[in-house]
């Protein structure tokens, strides 16, 4: 698949602004700025790369975001719901990251409506339950990190991606264990998948909070 340069401005303009978590005074579509996992790695050419009028070739050129926070949130968000800030699911889960809304309530969010229409509320809210998350489990991080649980390095990044699918208390006992207690979520995905999916990442940016209140 091949994209000219205007177009692949627009596609870095608009992973930026998703990536900022700007806020809009009114709802925004992101559904025509899906991607796949391939476009996901790209990377914008210099001018020694491209002779004049051509077409420069998605797959030529990557681009990582290594293991920052960064990158751990947009693989979650993109696993989560491809990173539409606009998605709820056949189940009721809602935008970017697809929360519930008790998890919403938990953190002082009560209004779905306003939290599907701020971009910025919803960076906050990964960024807050993550925070909690991570106090919960910060014992578990401590004691369990470079172990080995059914064939799966375990990494902080991990644990709290993990969190994020099945909620502290289910990590903590597939955890405590060894991995005999398992979760699964309605579309089957569990604890071991986000382990080993969402293993390496930095996370020490985030702080553990144990109380959260955004609004």
């Amino acid at each position: 698949m091949k994209r000219n340069l205007s177009q692949i401005a627009i596609m870095a303009l608009m992973v930026a602004v998703a990536s900022s978590g700007l806020s809009f005074g009114t709802k925004v579509d992101f559904s025509a700025y899906r991607v796949d996992d391939e476009a996901m790695c790209y990377n914008v050419p210099n001018k020694t790369d491209i002779k004049k009028g051509d077409d420069v070739e998605i797959a030529r050129y990557q681009l990582f975001l290594d293991k920052s926070y960064i990158a751990f949130k947009e693989a979650l968000a993109f696993k989560e719901s491809q990173g539409d800030y606009s998605t709820i699911n056949s189940y009721g889960y809602l935008g970017k990251y697809q929360f519930n809304k008790n998890t919403l309530k938990m953190i002082g969010i009560h209004d779905s409506s306003d939290f599907m229409n701020d971009t910025r509320l919803q960076e906050d809210a990964f960024n807050a339950y993550t925070a909690r998350n991570k106090w919960i489990l910060r014992r578990d991080i401590k004691r369990y990190v470079g172990t080995y649980i059914n064939g799966v390095r375990v990494t902080e990044s991990g644990i709290l991606a993990a969190a994020h699918l099945a909620g502290a208390g289910n990590v903590k006992k597939y955890l405590r264990s060894g991995g005999t207690e398992e979760f699964e979520d309605a579309f089957g995905t569990s604890i071991r998948y986000y382990l080993k999916k969402f293993s390496g990442y930095d996370t020490s940016l985030i702080e553990p909070q144990k109380q959260i209140d955004l609004l």
